[in-house]
């Protein structure tokens, strides 16, 4: 198991509380410090201390991946607004380019009318 920190895990602990160990080595709320104490504590605690830090560690890692999940999807939501709204810029500026070339034919041909008119008196 790759740790995500400079923890040294005996391999005795690493082997009896894989799942645990893991849990610590991954835990975002804990310096380097804090898990080498929790990973030493780890054969001294009762099981139902271990159950209790493994329920704290995985609410921990289920509650920010939740928060990562919803900043992606807010951040994904962001895009597709970016997006769309240059869609609309782009339609829009076509839109007006196409109206303006047209409104530049009918006043070249009405500026030829007048010029005829002009010419015929």
């Amino acid at each position: 198991m790759a740790d995500q920190s400079s923890t040294p895990v005996p391999p005795q602990t690493q082997q009896q509380f894989p799942n645990l160990v893991a849990l610590i080595l991954k835990s975002e709320s804990m310096n380097d410090e804090e898990r080498k104490y929790w990973i030493n504590i780890l054969p001294a605690m009762t099981p139902e201390q271990q159950t209790s830090l493994t329920e704290i560690l995985t609410n921990e890692r289920d509650q920010l991946a939740a928060i990562d999940a919803k900043y992606a999807t807010k951040q994904n939501m962001q895009t597709v607004s970016i997006e769309e709204t240059s869609r609309e810029r782009k339609t829009k500026r076509d839109t007006l380019k196409s109206q303006e070339e047209k409104s530049e034919e009918e006043d070249t041909e009405k500026e030829g009318q007048v010029l005829k008119e002009i010419d015929t008196m």
